[in-house]
């Protein structure tokens, strides 16, 4: 297996923008011919909700990739995994934020994430709804509609505006915790999905803490906190991955992270 050095995966990395960029238009245009429409809503075992939106979205970014990058592997939300042994896997959210797509609120976006053996180096946070865009590569400098973007420099959590998409992620011990970080913030904020990680990479929201994620849900979004000055992990402090527990705090300023760590700790 060929080693792969910090500069040449970054190099490797941006090569594929053009087509993370191609993923994300195929996206916008089928969530786009959908939205604030009568588009019939199922429920899946999970009880998350899905529509011909989000499934005709994911397929065309699949037909994509099967065209132009056949060898990589795809891991996606809503027609599954092909080719789990490959270096690179595309990880394909098509609508992040299907509530907010169902009921007209703009927020929703659509996630392009690539990992290279299970590490996230290049993120889109697509957000159809207001026609903006977010991009990240791991080692780079990440950027919204093609200028660069920086985090806030926020360490005291007392100053801090602390999002999560649902009270309802939690049970009962995630919200005692989450809830210990909620008292030291300045205000919380509820709903936004994936619009709340490309605020937080603008400097707009300092913390995002949440559960029951995905790695659909948040492969895209850590090259682009990452490359705006954030940083983002498990509760733990630990990196996120593929198998990992699906909490995830993401903070526009190291020492708020690690503040917001010890919050976020098991009693």
């Amino acid at each position: 297996m060929r080693h792969m050095t910090p500069t040449r995966l970054a190099e490797d990395a941006a090569s594929f923008l053009p087509v993370a960029f191609r993923l994300a238009d195929a996206a916008r245009a089928e969530a786009r011919r959908y939205f604030r429409t009568a588009v019939p809503v199922d429920v899946k075992p999970d009880q998350s909700p899905v529509t011909l939106a989000d499934r005709e979205a994911e397929a065309a970014m699949r037909r994509i990739l099967e065209a132009e990058l056949p060898a990589h592997g795809i891991f996606g939300e809503e027609h599954g995994r092909v080719r789990e042994a490959a270096d690179w896997q595309w990880v394909l959210d098509p609508i992040d934020g299907t509530r907010s797509f169902i009921t007209g609120r703009p927020t929703f976006g659509s996630l392009v994430g690539l990992c290279f053996r299970g590490q996230p180096v290049l993120g889109v946070i697509d957000a159809g709804g207001t026609g903006e865009r977010w991009w990240g590569i791991t080692g780079g400098q990440s950027c919204f509609d093609g200028r660069p973007i920086r985090t806030r420099a926020c360490a005291d959590p007392a100053l801090a505006r602390l999002a999560a998409t649902s009270p309802t992620m939690f049970g009962p011990d995630d919200r005692a915790r989450f809830d210990r970080l909620a008292g030291r913030v300045t205000d919380v904020l509820w709903g936004g999905d994936c619009y709340n990680y490309g605020l937080l990479a603008l400097g707009l929201i300092d913390l995002v803490a949440e559960v029951d994620l995905k790695p659909y849900d948040w492969c895209a979004l850590v090259p682009v906190i990452e490359g705006a000055g954030g940083v983002v992990t498990d509760w733990s402090g630990g990196p996120l991955g593929l198998d990992g527990d699906g909490r995830v705090l993401a903070a526009g300023d190291p020492l708020a992270h690690r503040i917001a760590l010890e919050m976020l700790a098991l009693a």
